[in-house]
């Protein structure tokens, strides 16, 4: 079987060698949020890291649906003559991979979702995006003048140091933001919503969340909606970790991650 996309490729990197893992970060960040857990898959599978649409240095374009977010990656699994593949995703991350679990569920083996649940999320966010918009990248001569500027929205440095991942040099010496905040602000509604359900589709296969402990972004009152659309998912919980549990619990995190998939 063969498949073609003339749409744009996202921006990828690929460890290892074996079956095919794919792991998709959440808002603001890029796909090396997740290296750590890439270099412990890549000793025995074939690991695709992405950069999701207008962040990292993928290409930048309206539109932050999941129906479209999850084509993206589709495009790039037809690229790369991938035709099944384990997904894992983190938050927003995660949000795609229940999108093209449902949408593709003949391109999914088994699906990992991290910290995130397939509801509406209220919006919390629209702090730290007043405040990226509000930094003067011409005033901007080190990362910490940029810090300086952003932590009069966000008091959380180590929030801050995440989102300034953000700014790089550009070719002239100066700074510039790698990812497109105009095209992530105009789609952050669509960014909180649900995933959607095509046809009350469901996805069959293996499915594991995993929830931060100290975080509310899977709550009990999601178990219903997961156990819906999800009629085979696990749970398991890190107990002493918030929403960025890969980061705060790395060991625990990619043994989870390790023996779902081995299973």
């Amino acid at each position: 079987m063969t498949f073609t996309s003339s749409a744009p490729t996202l921006n990828y990197q690929q460890l290892g060698q074996g079956e095919h893992i794919i792991l998709i970060h959440g808002l603001f960040g890029s796909l090396e949020n997740l290296n750590m857990v890439a270099k412990a898959l890549a000793k025995q599978y074939c690991v695709t890291s992405i950069d999701v649409r207008n962040h990292g240095n993928s290409f930048h374009q309206p539109g932050m649906s999941y129906e479209d977010l999850a084509q993206d990656i589709i495009g790039l699994l037809d690229t790369l003559a991938i035709q099944q593949c384990h997904l894992l995703g983190h938050s927003m991350g995660g949000k795609i991979a229940m999108q093209i679990a449902l949408s593709h569920y003949q391109r999914v083996d088994k699906l990992i979702v991290a910290d995130i649940a397939p509801v509406k999320y209220p919006a919390h966010h629209l702090t730290i995006i007043e405040g990226l918009q509000a930094i003067d990248l011409t005033k901007v001569e080190k990362r910490q003048d940029a810090d300086s500027q952003l932590a009069h929205y966000v008091d959380n440095i180590a929030v801050r140091q995440f989102l300034l991942r953000n700014i790089s040099l550009n070719e002239q010496g100066g700074f510039t933001f790698k990812c497109s905040l105009n095209n992530i602000e105009q789609g952050y509604q669509q960014i909180m919503q649900n995933i959607a359900s095509p046809n009350e589709q469901r996805f069959n296969g293996k499915t594991l969340f995993i929830k931060g402990g100290k975080s509310d972004y899977i709550l009990p009152e999601h178990q219903n909606i997961i156990a819906t659309v999800f009629p085979h998912a696990k749970a398991k919980i890190i107990q002493g970790a918030g929403h960025w549990l890969h980061a705060e619990k790395t060991v625990a995190f990619n043994k989870i991650v390790i023996d779902f998939l081995a299973s």
